[in-house]
């Protein structure tokens, strides 16, 4: 038997750089355009991850820029913005948020789409289509009237001035349950500006169904509206109004992906 030592092998590391990049993105993924300063208590909640986990990684990542303290909070650092902001130079907005709205699509099955407002119209300029074989005539280029649908309410609501000019003309019915009030469309464009989105059904064509939420750039400006629409058979209001919530979150990631803000919002 030798008389040496046996080698000892190296001891196996604990920390795993895929479980705490994993950990890491988890605390990130916390903060949102809604909720851009959270406590620690916030990020423990969001995360699931112990007191003590929390704490050590968000001094790492505070340390490093990821993130800012705000007295006893925080929130993403504004390092990020610079790191982030080659990603998206070069790319015009609809080349940013395409993707996104595949990934809508995806994730409802339905018909997912971009609209800007052009006058008294939108136009739809993205577009990702449902794979069903049933489904609402929707293609790039298409002008619709601005005051039926749930794009248009999105659009109206935060044009005010748009808005003004539209309805000093008469609003022609497309359907029986076309709007064509003034009085009424400037009641629920004032809704859809409270609720942050709107559903509509059998406004522009009967059978149809179709929700929205707003988009908006740098300067708190709108960009357009991003809608998810199908036909009412697959899209009745309770699916409409469980979808809400992934509509919101796309529109929050297509603002965060162009360097938007909310109305009301501090400047980064």
């Amino acid at each position: 038997m030798s008389g040496e030592p046996a080698e000892k092998l190296p001891a196996k590391s604990t920390n795993n750089p895929l479980l705490v990049l994993g950990k890491i993105t988890s605390i990130l993924d916390a903060f949102s355009l809604t909720r851009p300063v959270l406590t620690l208590a916030d990020i423990r909640e969001a995360t699931g991850m112990p007191t003590s986990t929390v704490q050590r990684l968000v001094t790492n990542l505070t340390s490093q820029g990821f993130l800012d303290r705000e007295e006893d909070a925080y929130r993403i650092g504004l390092k990020m913005a610079y790191w982030a902001a080659p990603a998206t130079r070069g790319k015009a907005v609809l080349d940013v948020i395409s993707p996104l709205l595949k990934d809508l699509r995806d994730t409802t099955g339905e018909t997912a789409c971009f609209f800007r407002a052009e006058q008294h119209y939108r136009v739809c300029v993205a577009l990702a289509e449902t794979r069903h074989a049933l489904r609402r005539e929707m293609h790039l280029g298409k002008i619709l009237p601005l005051h039926a649908g749930s794009a248009g309410r999105v659009l109206l609501a935060w044009d005010p001035e748009l808005l003004a000019e539209l309805v000093k003309n008469p609003l022609p019915p497309l359907t029986e349950s076309t709007i064509t009030s003034s009085e009424d469309l400037e009641t629920v464009v004032k809704q859809t500006r409270t609720d942050g989105f709107a559903i509509t059904t059998d406004e522009r064509e009967t059978g149809a169904s179709g929700l929205s939420a707003p988009v908006f750039d740098s300067a708190a400006g709108l960009v357009g509206a991003v809608t998810i629409s199908g036909p009412t058979m697959r899209m009745p209001r309770q699916v409409c109004e469980d979808w809400v919530e992934t509509l919101l979150q796309t529109a929050e990631r297509m603002t965060r992906l162009i360097g938007g803000r909310f109305p009301g919002e501090p400047k980064a």
